[in-house]
């Protein structure tokens, strides 16, 4: 139940994961990756879909992820569409761009990264984590640590100095929102295998 196969052929991805469960849970990147139809209206049912075709393929225990950026005054775009936005740019740093102009002068500015982990052991027994970061969208793209939507993604902190999720590598490795759904994560299993332990 420890050993799981990541429903993606991104190794960088499978030695991020292994980082965050810190050697209780393994993840190994899959052989080769699916084309799977990800139709599902929300992050679990998308991360589900996914768990499930990886199962099914390789008839092992599977983890997917699926993850993306809402944001309160544009909630036509983005959520579970996030790497789906603006096809024709087929670079992130354009779409950043694009998100910026979209939102244009608004006042609101609120957003959010949802990730949501699934963990499909047997058809019998799947099991959901949720992380979520808050922030707000910055009025252009800063650092160049991070991936996706971060460069212009400024999270919630104490320290207000408005740097972007792409210029805080070590606070993302600790609070962004799949490091928080892995947290939680990892403390069930954690707790799963220690109950399994003092089973007479």
């Amino acid at each position: 139940m420890t050993s799981f196969i990541l429903a993606s052929g991104n190794a960088h991805k499978a030695e991020e994961f292994k980082d965050l469960f810190q050697g209780v849970l393994t993840v190994s990147p899959a052989p080769k990756t699916l084309e799977v139809d990800e139709s599902g209206k929300t992050y679990t049912e998308n991360a589900y879909l996914k768990a499930r075709a990886y199962y099914e393929t390789y008839h092992a225990p599977a983890l997917a992820d699926d993850s993306g950026l809402n944001i309160e005054a544009l909630p036509e775009i983005l959520g579970v569409q996030s790497a789906r936005f603006a096809p024709e740019l087929s670079e992130y740093s354009d779409k950043c761009k694009k998100v910026i102009e979209l939102l244009g002068g608004k006042d609101n500015r609120n957003a959010y990264f949802v990730c949501v982990l699934c963990f499909y052991i047997s058809p019998d027994e799947v099991y959901f984590f949720e992380g979520r970061v808050h922030g707000t969208i910055g009025f252009a793209l800063k650092g160049d640590q991070g991936f996706g939507y971060d460069p212009i993604f400024i999270p919630e902190r104490k320290e207000q100095d408005g740097k972007s999720l792409a210029e805080l590598p070590e606070w993302k490795n600790e609070f962004s929102h799949r490091a928080k759904a892995s947290q939680a994560a990892l403390h069930f299993f954690k707790e799963s295998m220690d109950k399994s332990r003092k089973k007479p």
